[in-house]
């Protein structure tokens, strides 16, 4: 299966079991893939589906996806539908699940969250674990790509999910792996571990190091704030039963008897949406109802940036039909690192926004992503756009890519003279509004 992965994108355009068209490869490795489809089963509705090699253990696999799709939680991925198939001589089985947007590390390498944030993301994600743990199952690898975003509720992935006492998957153990789980098994305590690992991760934007491990605990850094950081020391202790437990998480961030009811912080959630669009930062909410804090930042998770106002904000040339509302000017930089001694980093002079027609935008559901890198000249001008992530429509990316070309910059000076420099451009379609998001990326 050494060549597997090799062949996964290939299988674009096919049918899995004859009723899941495979639109668009998302991701993948020998050990598995995953493609945007289709559910038609309530109209058509955008899921993923994972395809994994078939082996000998494919029935205890299918049994427990089936267990899987009977859990309910608004902050666990939903299994819809699974199965197995053949694609040429490759014996699969799929699992189909909600369409994921985005997953939380996919901003880590833009910035750590702040504290506030964190324990946005740690307060749903305790609850998920919670529910599966009452329900008898354990999560085994809880880490910021499993911590997901699908429309504004924040949940954890539900495709690899395992009873307690079984062990992981054949794969080389890390640092979300509890030092336990390789003797004992997996458990509600090393889901803990795995998410006191994250909880540094995305606050450092470095994993927890495990270098004296066997010398002593594991030293959470002095950097994070002392109420997460001794949340995240208590997840992290050497002896499982010395661990929290994820009610225990819950209760240290808020007591039941305080925390508003949904609707309520669903409201709130709204709210902090209004004011942050008047005062022009970009935001993308990605939040269940039960948070009432912003976790993620940029293009990804909710954040209040600075912006940097451009100096000419043109719209391209309006389609005929009435143009969709769109967020033209503010741009959040804050992600990028500080610049070099003698350099000073571009600006952006001049923004074309996508020329998308308003039948087309109502077509969008939660939110649509294309990400273009651009190459500057030392002039400003744009000399080359391509790619980065096409996202799963040709329209919107032929509209985001012809837009990106017309973009203009102040650029970026080294010892005094301009030179030439590399963004990227995350472009974000929602049915109301696109929003822009540049990043320097070079010098």
């Amino acid at each position: 299966m050494s060549t597997l992965s090799e062949h996964w994108k290939s299988w674009e355009g096919r049918v899995a079991d004859g009723k899941f068209p495979l639109r668009q490869w998302l991701g993948g490795s020998d050990h598995g893939a995953v493609f945007l489809t289709d559910r038609t089963s309530s109209g058509p509705q955008k899921a993923a589906i994972k395809l994994i090699p078939a082996d000998s253990r494919e029935a205890a696999q299918l049994s427990r996806w089936a267990e899987a799709s009977k859990l309910s939680h608004p902050h666990l991925i939903r299994i819809f539908e699974y199965g197995r198939f053949q694609v040429d001589d490759t014996r699969l089985l799929y699992v189909v699940t909600e369409y994921a947007e985005e997953n939380l590390a996919e901003i880590l390498p833009l910035r750590p969250l702040t504290p506030d944030e964190a324990s946005g993301m740690l307060g749903p994600t305790a609850e998920a674990l919670a529910y599966l743990h009452r329900s008898g199952f354990v999560h085994g690898r809880i880490k910021p790509s499993n911590i997901m975003a699908v429309g504004d509720q924040l949940k954890i992935s539900a495709d690899r999910l395992s009873k307690p006492g079984e062990r992981g998957d054949a794969r080389t153990p890390s640092v979300y792996d509890a030092p336990e789980a390789a003797s004992a098994g997996l458990s509600p305590a090393a889901d803990i571990w795995s998410l006191g690992a994250t909880l540094v991760a995305v606050l450092t934007q470095n994993e927890p190091s495990l270098k004296n491990l066997a010398r002593g605990p594991l030293v959470v850094p002095e950097t994070i704030s002392q109420s997460i950081r001794e949340i995240a020391g208590r997840c992290l202790q050497i002896d499982p039963q010395q661990r929290f437990t994820a009610s225990d998480i819950l209760n240290r961030l808020q007591p039941q008897a305080s925390r508003p009811p949904a609707s309520v912080s669903a409201r709130v959630l709204e709210t902090r949406r209004s004011e942050a669009h008047s005062k022009r930062w970009i935001v993308a909410p990605i939040l269940a109802a039960a948070l009432v804090l912003g976790v993620w930042v940029g293009s990804k998770f909710v954040s209040h940036q600075p912006s940097v106002p451009a100096a000419e904000v043109k719209p391209a040339k309006p389609p005929a039909e009435n143009p969709p509302e769109q967020s033209p000017a503010p741009f959040a930089q804050k992600a990028q690192p500080a610049a070099p001694a003698g350099t000073a980093r571009g600006s952006v002079l001049h923004q074309v926004m996508p020329d998308v027609s308003r039948s087309a935008q109502n077509t969008v559901q939660g939110r649509l992503k294309v990400a273009v890198d651009v190459s500057v000249d030392a002039s400003g001008n744009v000399s080359e756009a391509k790619f980065a992530s096409r996202g799963p429509s040709t329209y919107f990316a032929n509209r985001a890519l012809a837009a990106a070309r017309g973009w203009k910059f102040n650029p970026p000076q080294v010892n005094g003279q301009a030179v030439p420099s590399e963004w990227v451009l995350h472009f974000q379609f929602r049915r109301s509004s696109i929003e822009v998001s540049p990043v320097e990326k070079h010098p």
